[in-house]
């Protein structure tokens, strides 16, 4: 307890969406933020076959933004949290995580690899395997955004293969950071299926709209001055 207070007075826990400095107990959103924080649909909620913790919006997309594309990888730890917080809901139900992987290319330029980052708590919390092997993206694809369905999903075919030399589990929790058509996921639970997988649960961190992606982008590019 003490070296975490020490810890906080030397580099305080900042909010993941504007970098206001955090209350003691807190770790991811300021007062402000959090109420800008809207939780996914009944109806998407682990363990949906198709499940979300929170919608795309507001603090959500700007943090995740700050995370992926404003190089800030220490976003990784609070946000993941977020993320396992799912894992009671998914029990005995599946018997390892695996994360859609970049391209290696992505990988090189980015430095880090943000969904294997953000479903490592959850896999720990499950207690679980976390498979980082088990996919590979073997085609970089152009950014979905301002795709439609149909474009989403034709950017995505063939661009996964099953890359695991040792035997894939009967059933995985496939993790992605955003859904929005699903195309992505859909496209890894085909391939991790065609490989042996009896059943493919997935769930991402945030399920978006074209529209709050949109606006999203749009509130990212407004506030990365101040960053």
């Amino acid at each position: 307890m003490l070296l975490c207070a020490i810890a906080d007075l030397v580099a305080p826990r900042r909010c993941c969406a504007c970098d206001a400095v955090l209350p003691a107990g807190s770790s991811t959103w300021c007062a402000a933020c959090e109420t800008a924080c809207e939780p996914a649909p009944p109806s998407a909620l682990p363990p949906a076959p198709h499940a979300a913790v929170f919608q795309y919006g507001g603090a959500m997309a700007i943090a995740l933004r700050r995370y992926k594309y404003a190089g800030r990888s220490e976003l990784a730890r609070p946000l993941g949290n977020l993320l396992a917080a799912a894992a009671p809901a998914y029990g005995d139900l599946v018997d390892a995580v695996v994360p859609v992987p970049p391209h290696p290319s992505r990988l090189r330029e980015r430095g880090f690899d943000p969904v294997a980052l953000l479903s490592a708590p959850l896999a720990r919390a499950l207690g679980v395997p976390h498979r980082l092997e088990a996919l590979r993206r073997v085609r970089p694809t152009p950014p979905q955004a301002g795709l439609d369905a149909r474009a989403r999903a034709a950017n995505v075919r063939g661009a996964f293969v099953a890359a695991s030399k040792r035997p894939l589990p009967r059933a995985v929790l496939l993790v992605d950071d955003v859904r929005t058509t699903g195309a992505t996921l859909a496209e890894c639970t085909r391939v991790l299926r065609d490989a042996g997988v009896g059943s493919v649960y997935s769930v991402t961190l945030a399920m978006a709209t074209g529209d709050s992606d949109d606006d999203a982008r749009d509130a990212f590019a407004g506030n990365a001055a101040s960053w």
